[in-house]
């Protein structure tokens, strides 16, 4: 990917809400400084987009500042200039909202989350050149649900059904061009997000909720109707990487995590000694 083409990332880090399960689980002032394999999930994160050919600066909104020295490898990377740090606001649409502020208008957008443990340059790198290849306003990534089933039978995850299969979604978002409109929608919704009938009706409109119901509903229709419902051209991107829908929500969240980077680690280390006895 060319310099004028890559991504600038956006790292959401700050709690949704107070006493966060998995930071009273491990003991941290936020749930991005929970450990994870012996390092912080947030530095997880930020390694992954370092490494990555896509992505050329990155942005971290939260944690709040007053938390931050309890993370000395974090702030060390904001203070020479690795990660711009910025204030998060009182909701994860409202701190987008305030961080894309600071982004030229030109520039391509990757939104993800500090919570997203097992993200990987890999992944990453799938995801935004699928996207940029893309004639469309944002894209979302996504894992078919049969994938993660498959990979992860005792995981429980969130499923969007549909008449075409379930499916999982990867906090993993681009903004191109236009597409940072959609955060006004998104705020909407969020206030919305106690009147789930609304919150539907918002997002879909009434016909399309009908089709849902009803089982006839698929993927691209229901793009289609954010699409019409926003004027913001929203496409999917499949990823091949079951892994990359899993984030630390819950304390099994956590154990599922630390219990695959123990494998790929045992994994890795077995590789090494094969190849050493050859």
């Amino acid at each position: 990917m060319r310099q004028d083409d890559r991504y600038v990332a956006l790292v959401l880090a700050a709690d949704r809400t107070a006493n966060d399960p998995v930071a009273s689980k491990t003991g941290v002032a936020c749930k991005a400084f929970a450990p994870v394999g012996g390092k912080p999930m947030i530095i997880r994160v930020l390694d992954a987009l370092a490494a990555s050919s896509t992505i050329k600066t990155t942005l971290l909104c939260g944690p709040p500042k007053a938390l931050l020295p309890q993370c000395p490898e974090l702030m060390q990377r904001i203070e020479n200039g690795q990660v711009i740090w910025t204030e998060n606001q009182d909701s994860p649409s409202r701190s987008a909202e305030h961080s894309l502020k600071q982004v030229d208008a030109t520039a391509r957008i990757l939104l993800t989350t500090a919570d997203h443990a097992l993200l990987t340059s890999k992944i990453i790198d799938h995801f935004l050149l699928a996207s940029r290849a893309m004639d469309c306003d944002a894209t979302v990534g996504i894992v078919r649900h049969d994938m993660m089933l498959a990979a992860f039978p005792s995981s429980q995850r969130t499923v969007i059904r549909l008449r075409d299969g379930g499916f999982c979604g990867c906090n993993l978002f681009t903004f191109n061009h236009g597409g940072r409109e959609l955060v006004s929608f998104w705020q909407r919704a969020e206030a919305q997000r106690k009147r789930p009938w609304r919150l539907i009706s918002l997002a879909l409109g009434w016909k399309t909720v009908i089709r849902y119901l009803i089982g006839s509903l698929t993927l691209t229709q229901a793009l289609d109707a954010i699409s019409a419902q926003t004027g913001i051209r929203v496409r999917s991107v499949f990823l091949p990487f079951p892994h990359a829908g899993i984030d630390v929500d819950k304390v099994d969240d956590l154990l599922l995590v630390e219990s695959l980077l123990e494998k790929s680690a045992l994994d890795s280390k077995n590789a090494q000694a094969d190849t050493a006895n050859e």
